[in-house]
């Protein structure tokens, strides 16, 4: 049944360590999430990383390497194009992505796009630009309340977001809009990752709040992956966090939504309380919604910090039959022009407390690795139309 009876994965969202190779094709150079962030601040107080090997996987000015390290470590690159969440997590199950999701950055929306669905949903749309998700609430949340016009805005990546207030648009009223808007956008050419809707509470500019009542709709993955695979030979599939809106529930058997990083962190260390056989993958999104894009490393360090201090208490909840994997689905660093992800490669960390030895791991040349160490470790075998890669098990003893 295989070595590890658990396995804990978890995604620091956006937490990137250095370019990829082909990072100038996509408008990045020289980016470097991790490593900017140290360089940025003064501070960087992570003991359980630095116990994991983080300082031995990437230089950082606060983190020396150590001498002997808990973990295995080493980096991955992308073998996807694109440099988004779903291309990410969907590549760590094993599946290519081929072509990058369409984005409407520069633009806004075609008109044809917005038109259909005003019509649709009888409401008149405002927005339609790229946009800070609290900043267009201070332009426009007004206007939408007074009037019961609908904010539709986009961002540096493939989404189409929608803001509803929630006394006055209405919980119910921002997911029928935001399912109509999913429909629409399954067009080839206004094909975006994500549409998301972003409900707010407030009444007037400087109050809005965003609430944790967002829910994404993710496009359903294009193959079966791992996940599938996972659950259908029987085995526990939890995902934390957005995990079950990227996958659109395919092949999760039981999912917890987060209010923030930290209370992710919560509820994966109640999770890790419970028995069960197979896989917890958990996201931590705030690395990236709160402070990548908003390009604040010093937010940055800090949540990172947070981090550190749930992943303690984790480690010490492990058996000698779990594994815990640490790593992340792209770059965003928060030193660098714009708002946009950036084409990074990404951490690979893997501590169990039953393990004899430690230290680096040759770079990987796909992010499906963490795909097929899983299903090797359950003795499953991965699907033929998903990415050949070996298995890092053998590795890590």
């Amino acid at each position: 049944m295989g070595k590890y009876k658990r396995i804990f994965l978890i995604v620091l969202d956006s937490l990137g360590v250095g370019a990829m190779p082909d990072s100038e094709e996509y408008g990045d150079k020289d980016v470097d999430t991790l490593g900017h962030i140290s360089e940025s601040v003064d501070r960087l107080d992570i003991p359980n990383l630095a116990r994991l090997g983080i300082g031995n996987l990437h230089p950082l000015r606060q983190v020396p390497p150590a001498d002997k390290p808990l973990g295995y470590y080493g980096v991955l690159r992308e073998m996807s194009k694109g440099k988004d969440t779903m291309t990410g997590h969907w590549e760590m199950m094993g599946v290519h992505t081929t072509k990058p999701f369409v984005t409407f950055t520069d633009t806004g929306f075609p008109k044809e796009l917005i038109d259909e669905l005003s019509r649709r949903t009888g409401r008149t749309i405002i927005g339609n630009k790229s946009a800070s998700g609290t900043a267009i609430l201070d332009e426009l949340a007004e206007e939408e309340i007074a009037t019961g016009h609908m904010i539709v805005y986009t961002s540096a990546d493939s989404v189409l977001q929608i803001c509803g207030n929630e006394e006055t648009f209405g919980l119910d009223e921002l997911y029928r809009c935001c399912e109509i808007a999913r429909e629409i956008t399954m067009k080839d050419e206004w094909k975006v990752g994500r549409v998301i809707a972003r409900p707010y509470v407030g009444k007037k500019k400087g109050e809005f709040v965003r609430t944790a009542n967002r829910h994404d709709y993710a496009l359903k993955p294009p193959v079966e992956t791992v996940l599938n695979a996972m659950k259908d030979a029987g085995f526990d599939v939890i995902s934390v966090g957005k995990i079950n809106d990227i996958f659109v529930k395919e092949g999760i058997t039981e999912a917890f939504k987060s209010q923030s990083s930290v209370h992710g962190m919560e509820q994966t260390l109640e999770i890790a309380d419970k028995d069960f056989r197979g896989l917890c993958f958990v996201n931590l999104v705030d690395f990236d919604a709160l402070w990548g894009h908003r390009r604040n490393p010093k937010g940055y360090a800090e949540e990172i910090e947070k981090f550190d201090k749930n992943l303690g208490p984790l480690m010490d909840k492990l058996k000698d039959d779990d594994l815990l994997i640490l790593t992340a689905d792209h770059g965003n660093d928060p030193t660098y022009t714009g708002t946009d992800h950036t084409r990074e490669k990404v951490p690979f960390v893997a501590y169990s407390p039953s393990m004899i030895g430690s230290g680096q791991i040759a770079e990987q040349d796909t992010f499906a690795v963490i795909g097929e160490t899983i299903a090797d470790n359950f003795g499953i075998k991965v699907p033929e139309h998903l990415i050949k890669c070996k298995s890092l098990l053998s590795d890590m003893q």
